[in-house]
């Protein structure tokens, strides 16, 4: 039996070495540690985090030594006689004393990173950011830009059940979205957060931080990434089912990069800052967070309509109410055949621009387009199934507005 064991120690052995020995590739994915960042707020972190776990390491190693220690010499079995003391006053200050000055010592530069976490002042671009369920809504406060960044189309039907899509075939699975934050390198940015209906959690790890997102209030956060690149993250706060589905995405670029972008989206080029170059004269647009105009009714026809409000759908209905329009009664009821669907026309716009108290079904409103939202209306009234030949025009939906 000894032989055996020795043996099955042996191959054990022998096989956490070739599993520790393997490239670095492969281990990758075992990271246990914070990761360090982009930001020197995030290495700030960092650096803390591995200084603190050193002391702890020193205070395990000098108290599980000394008991150890006096376990062993202190054993019955050599006859060491019990102490007669009940307690010891200077003992009593020493391990008082000692615990007090680790941890000022500690709190010192803590109490410091803590504090220019805090401080907002002087930055040069402001993000009011919002939280839906399960979305975030950006806008940019001094540049005349706003949209919202859902989880991507890819990562969307690949998540639902029957998708027949591998997950593993996706890049960046639930961790990519349509629309990500996208900021220049260097730049000191401001975000205002809060939510529209629950509490969320503003998380990405590589920026060195997260802020809840509060209904009713407004918090504070910063970062300045000094590194171009994207950063994932996740809400971080439980709020509610589908919760894993909301993922955050920070494009960091150029700032001639960003500078384009503003333009592409219809927003002012306004960036004004030592750590950037101010550009010679803003370049004014139309403001992004304008409706999207709708199409002359002339124009606007059922293939059109049903191209626009499959993708439409696909971003803001097919979380809830799945790809399929199945649903997941009776949270989530399905789209096919149902009597909102097929039934009343005027109710069921009133839904889409209402949403229903009470319950998970938003307003979308005041998230999409008369255009964007009689698309999708169209488009469930004739998928699934339905079949109604109902055409709604981005007027019925300006008219019941």
């Amino acid at each position: 039996m000894s032989i055996c064991m020795l043996r099955r120690a042996s191959a054990t052995i022998a096989a956490l070495g070739l599993w520790l020995g393997s490239s670095s590739a492969a281990l990758a994915d075992w990271e246990v540690n914070m990761p360090v960042g982009v930001t020197a707020i995030s290495q700030e972190v960092y650096g803390l985090h591995m200084l603190i776990f050193g002391i702890c390491c020193v205070i395990a190693v000098i108290v599980f030594g000394a008991m150890i220690i006096s376990l062993i010499r202190h054993r019955r079995s050599l006859g060491v006689t019990p102490a007669t003391f009940s307690h010891s006053t200077k003992a009593e200050i020493i391990w008082t004393i000692i615990p007090i000055l680790i941890l000022v010592g500690m709190a010192v530069p803590a109490a410091d990173t803590l504090v220019r976490m805090e401080d907002t002042r002087n930055s040069d671009i402001t993000v009011k950011v919002t939280a839906y369920q399960w979305k975030w809504h950006y806008d940019y406060i001094d540049h005349g830009v706003d949209f919202f960044s859902n989880l991507a189309t890819s990562s969307n039907l690949a998540r639902q059940l029957d998708s027949g899509i591998d997950p593993y075939s996706v890049e960046n699975y639930l961790l990519d979205v349509d629309n990500p934050l996208v900021v220049p390198v260097g730049a000191k940015v401001r975000l205002l957060l809060t939510a529209s209906d629950v509490i969320h959690s503003w998380w990405v790890p590589d920026l060195g931080g997260k802020r809840d997102a509060i209904p009713g209030f407004v918090n504070e956060f910063w970062f300045k990434a000094d590194e171009v690149g994207v950063y994932r993250g996740q809400c971080a706060e439980l709020c509610g089912r589908d919760h894993g589905f909301m993922p955050v995405v920070v494009n960091v670029v150029s700032e001639e990069d960003y500078d384009t972008w503003l333009v592409d989206q219809g927003g002012s080029v306004q960036i004004q800052t030592a750590a950037l170059t101010p550009t010679a004269a803003p370049v004014q647009v139309a403001p992004a967070s304008a409706p999207v105009a709708a199409a002359p009714a002339a124009e606007w026809t059922m293939a059109l309509a049903m191209s626009q409000g499959e993708s439409q759908y696909n971003t803001s209905c097919a979380a809830c109410h799945q790809a399929n329009g199945q649903g997941l009664p009776p949270t989530f009821p399905a789209i096919a055949g149902s009597a909102m669907a097929t039934g009343d026309i005027v109710a069921h716009i009133d839904i889409a621009i209402h949403g229903r108290p009470g319950t998970a079904m938003a307003a979308f409103g005041p998230q999409l387009s008369d255009e964007q939202l009689a698309a999708i209306v169209t488009y469930q009234r004739n998928a699934f199934g339905n079949d109604t030949g109902d055409l709604v025009k981005p007027a019925d939906i300006a008219a019941a507005r």
